[in-house]
């Protein structure tokens, strides 16, 4: 397969308005920024890494400095467990987990025609389908069944987060009915605890891999060609159920004992400072 070229536009957008982020993703992205904190407490920035390689974490204040010593000292020695950028994630074996997109027979396929958008918009989106390129989460496609279009979402820091509008596609797609947790359970099996270790998974849904025969339903559109994850996306409708399964594959023996996990979250709480010590 060629590779992309970036350098002149291969597809002509549709003269239209600039269409406004959909709902379903903004209910996600909104869901994705919401921080559960257990206490209004201050966090102190500590670097596990170099000034040039920063590996920042974030540490209560108000922790015993006995302790903070030593889980500094460990989290340290083991930096390197730890996802940081792109590059330091392998991804999920496929027989741990991966995701499929079966489609309901009564649906056809949809190809969403190219959307206009701001050309400074449309520079950031290219430089960021290089860098999932070159993290090896994305491939250009050809003759496709199922396109749809870029959804940028503007950061605060200047950069554009890269989502796409699978609204038809997920229309398409039955619903994953694995379970989530329920929170009112997980906070009361926190509710006697004084530690708490919060982990977010770094890019947690791209660490999923898409099941091959259905790689390319996932394709999207840019002035600059067409492309396939292969990786599970960000907005498919099933994306939560599938890493919470993976989540309960890889944690079972571990989920209400050591840790709690809710999608990409996970928890570790103890009643002493000492317990906590002996987790890491």
């Amino acid at each position: 397969m060629l590779p992309p070229n970036f350098e002149f536009p291969v597809y002509e957008a549709m003269v239209e308005e600039d269409e406004e982020i959909p709902d379903e993703i903004k209910w996600i992205l909104e869901q994705e920024r919401r921080v559960i904190q257990p206490h209004q407490e201050e966090i102190e920035i500590i670097n596990l890494g170099t000034e040039e390689d920063k590996k920042e974490i974030k540490i209560g204040v108000l922790l015993d400095a006995t302790v903070k010593e030593r889980v500094i000292v460990i989290l340290k020695e083991y930096a390197d467990i730890f996802a940081w950028t792109y590059k330091d994630m392998p991804g999920l074996d496929h027989e741990v987990v991966e995701h499929r997109l079966p489609l309901k027979p009564e649906c056809p396929p949809v190809k969403q025609k190219l959307r206009r958008s701001h050309p400074d918009m449309a520079l950031k989106i290219k430089e960021e389908v290089r860098k999932q390129i070159d993290a090896g989460f994305l491939i250009t496609s050809e003759y496709l069944q199922w396109l749809a279009n870029i959804v940028h979402v503007p950061k605060k820091d200047g950069k554009v987060r890269m989502c796409v509008d699978y609204r038809d596609l997920n229309k398409a797609s039955p619903k994953d009915d694995f379970p989530l947790p329920h929170i009112d359970v997980l906070v009361d099996s926190t509710a006697r605890c004084k530690v708490f270790s919060f982990m977010d998974d770094f890019s947690g849904y791209n660490q999923i891999k898409m099941a091959p025969e259905d790689r390319e339903k996932t394709s999207f559109i840019t002035s600059w060609g067409a492309f396939h994850y292969l990786v599970m996306p960000f907005g498919l409708i099933n994306d939560g159920a599938t890493y919470q399964r993976g989540m309960t594959k890889i944690f079972h023996d571990m989920m209400h004992k050591e840790i709690e996990v809710y999608v990409d979250d996970m928890l570790s709480s103890q009643e002493l400072k000492k317990n906590m010590l002996s987790i890491y």
